[in-house]
């Protein structure tokens, strides 16, 4: 049985870098998240196969703190009697522009909107995602990182040419459901902190990361079941982050061995000899 787990992003932070999307773990095709090595397809035995799908990051706004850290996305894990637990970490949380640092994740979060905030940019979970965009101190230092993806790591805010800016990384193109889709892309940085520092937002990731924010307008969120990163927002007035995608989990079998007992949040669909189930929540298949 292949899978493809991936994780819930986190979402933008107030003033800040971009969300990071969920870490991702697969079986099928040629790569896993962060550019590591393809895994092993489960070798089917008779019993349940547990599925957890971890939720996005909650969005965060300025009428509390105009400087606040994003919120990490929660873990995906596949779990069955004598089998090793399959597990993604949750996007890594991005920082902020009062010095609260980024961090590690499935995908790492964007680092925050301020020079003197300046770190490396923080990674991603080996096998599973790459590292947020880094705050340099020249160039566009009031703007905040991208988030990292499971394809591509997030831009820096002074990257080049300027389209990159403060953009999130890429998810990873996987075709497990019969089409390409890209899963876990990373949510843009903050476009500035101050009317002096209004550039755009960071643009989110291919794949469902979230827009960032200029200095007076909100981020939006990290598309639903795509295990993408939020947007960061600016911190004029009240404006919110947006919030991370919830995560998936897909198995694909033969369909000559596929026992039909699932449960939970769900899709069955086929592709050629093969039957493929995606849940969207929380759920089990039973083999038998």
């Amino acid at each position: 049985m292949y899978y493809l787990v991936l994780a819930g992003g986190a979402s933008g932070a107030s003033n800040g870098g971009g969300g990071g999307a969920g870490g991702l773990r697969t079986s099928y095709g040629t790569v896993s998240g962060g550019g590591g090595s393809l895994e092993s397809a489960i070798t089917l035995s008779n019993g349940t196969y547990t599925v957890t799908v971890g939720g996005g990051g909650a969005s965060v706004d300025n009428s509390t703190s105009y400087q606040e850290r994003g919120n990490a996305g929660s873990d995906s894990h596949i779990q069955a009697s004598g089998m090793t637990t399959i597990n993604t970490s949750g996007g890594g949380a991005p920082g902020s522009n009062n010095l609260l640092a980024a961090n590690n994740g499935g995908c790492g979060g964007g680092q925050g909107a301020h020079p003197s905030s300046a770190r490396s940019a923080q990674g991603g979970t080996t096998g599973e995602g790459f590292a947020g965009g880094a705050t340099p101190s020249t160039g566009h230092p009031y703007r905040g990182g991208g988030g990292g993806g499971t394809g591509q790591a997030g831009f820096a805010n002074n990257a080049s040419p300027s389209s990159l800016i403060s953009r999130g990384g890429d998810g990873l193109s996987s075709n497990i459901t019969g089409s390409y889709i890209n899963y876990g892309a990373g949510g843009g940085g903050t476009g500035g902190t101050g009317v002096g520092y209004s550039g755009a937002g960071g643009t989110g990731g291919t794949g469902g990361g979230g827009n960032g924010g200029a200095y007076n307008a909100s981020g939006t969120a990290g598309t639903v079941n795509t295990g993408s990163g939020g947007g960061a927002t600016g911190d004029a007035g009240t404006l919110t982050s947006g919030a991370g995608g919830s995560g998936i989990v897909i198995l694909r079998m033969r369909t000559s061995t596929y026992s039909g007992v699932t449960s939970g949040s769900r899709t069955v669909t086929t592709n050629g000899s093969d039957t493929i189930i995606k849940f969207t929540g929380s759920g089990s298949y039973t083999h038998s």
